[in-house]
């Protein structure tokens, strides 16, 4: 029963229960640690047995529950992973590396054929996609299972016409809680890397895009399910722009592998974000006023690309647009946000140039590209802009082969050391860019 392989599900998630494989095997769902505690085998979270009892007195897990409840009245059934068979993969790509690109390229397909593990640093708009096409063929032809997860579907939505332009003729499958599809085997196949949880020893080669990024990011539940997803032997792939202290610990602990790209294909350098003072933004929103700071630097931008005004919160943003739209006549706008039922539209539009400004939460800091735009981070001061979230927010800017002129502006008031810590690390960035002759000047 393929849909079984390398899955360690409840019954009520299979298609249809009634052919189960007579092989298969069974796995409890929790396993008592003492008298007073439970461990959730299937996200590894530890509880209090007075606080999970049911009625019935079986336990459950409140931690995933977004997955279908689990309690000790069940059990996980599972079929282990087919042994790799070589076969022939159809490759449809002839795009070309950049040198930079190129040397992480190899030492990642170097990385999976000696069953190791490796960490992709890139600068935001590397190309970290098109650096994994050689080592996913290599993979697929040797019979591995590929896995590629993501903390976020705006993401896995991006990659999934990706990949399969790379790969036309590979079965591939996109897993997320929306999904409308019903679960099929294949080799290849994206996911949120919630859907990790469903799995055990399924993938020869794992890649964890945006490691950095919410919910992933120290998340034990979710680190959890990457270990128990990935055979033993198998290659972990971690791809960000921002790692961790964590990631960087062990890279200078020698424990992980770390490749570092840098520039960008197009050999410019980083923008660098500029910071402007904005006296009590924050007040004047409330009292429902546009500072006068961000409406001369919109002013400005708009005259040469199209603007990302990222704000602090929903409510925030929600009040702003109304007084941008009385200061900034005659320029089409919007804002989108994360519960916002015409999110997907609404990019859309922005790129397609059908606005000129679009107002955003944090939603839209990573995974998406405009052609031609500038970004303002509103009161960047404010504890929800970390300093990969403010990395992440300028990489936004001068994506693209064609030189647009696009800035980054932080307004604030109050630098804080989110703030200084990503322009230092955009610095840092370029410097380390022309010292390995990967950035021409303009």
């Amino acid at each position: 029963m393929q849909e079984l392989w390398g899955r360690k599900v409840l019954e009520q998630e299979l298609n249809d229960s009634s052919k189960i494989a007579k092989k298969y095997q069974t796995f409890p769902t929790m396993q008592e640690l003492n008298e007073n505690e439970i461990q959730c085998l299937r996200c590894g979270q530890i509880h209090l047995k007075a606080i999970v009892q049911l009625v019935n007195h079986s336990y459950y897990c409140p931690e995933c529950i977004q997955l279908g409840r689990v309690d000790t009245g069940q059990q996980f059934y599972h079929l282990a992973e087919p042994k790799p068979v070589k076969r022939n993969v159809h490759f449809s790509w002839e795009g070309k590396l950049t040198i930079g690109q190129q040397q992480v390229s190899d030492q990642l397909l170097t990385t999976v054929k000696n069953a190791e593990s490796r960490m992709i640093w890139a600068v935001t708009g590397a190309g970290k996609t098109e650096m994994l096409f050689k080592t996913i063929h290599h993979a697929l032809e040797a019979g591995f299972r590929v896995g590629i997860a993501s903390p976020r579907v705006d993401v896995c939505l991006e990659l999934l016409p990706r990949i399969q332009a790379v790969f036309p003729d590979e079965p591939l499958i996109i897993l997320h809680g929306k999904m409308a599809e019903t679960y099929r085997y294949t080799k290849l196949l994206i996911c949120t890397t919630h859907q990790l949880l469903r799995f055990y020893q399924a993938f020869d080669v794992l890649i964890i895009d945006e490691v950095d990024a919410f919910p992933f990011v120290d998340n034990s539940l979710l680190q959890y399910g990457v270990k128990q997803a990935i055979k033993e032997h198998g290659s972990l792939i971690y791809l960000t722009a921002t790692p961790t202290k964590e990631l960087n610990k062990k890279t200078e602990q020698n424990e992980l592998q770390t490749s570092i790209l840098p520039a960008r294909y197009h050999r410019r350098v980083l923008p660098v974000p500029k910071i402007k003072w904005c006296h009590r933004w924050h007040e004047k929103i409330k009292k429902g006023h546009c500072p006068k700071e961000l409406v001369a630097k919109i002013h400005k931008l708009v005259d040469k690309n199209d603007v990302l005004i990222f704000c602090p919160s929903i409510s925030l943003m929600e009040q702003l647009k109304g007084t941008v739209e009385k200061k900034i006549l005659e320029t089409s706008l919007a804002c989108v946000h994360s519960q916002d039922p015409e999110r997907l539209d609404k990019v859309l539009k922005m790129r397609n140039k059908e606005y000129r400004i679009l107002l955003t939460s944090t939603i839209l800091e990573r995974g998406v590209t405009f052609d031609g735009v500038s970004v303002i981070v509103l009161g960047a001061n404010h504890p929800v802009f970390t300093m990969s979230a403010l990395v992440q927010i300028a990489g936004r800017v001068d994506r693209r082969q064609k030189y647009t002129a696009g800035e980054v502006w932080f307004l604030h008031d109050g630098c804080t050391n989110a703030m200084k810590g990503a322009i230092k690390q955009i610095k840092k960035m370029n410097t380390l860019g022309k010292a390995r002759g990967l950035i021409d000047e303009l």
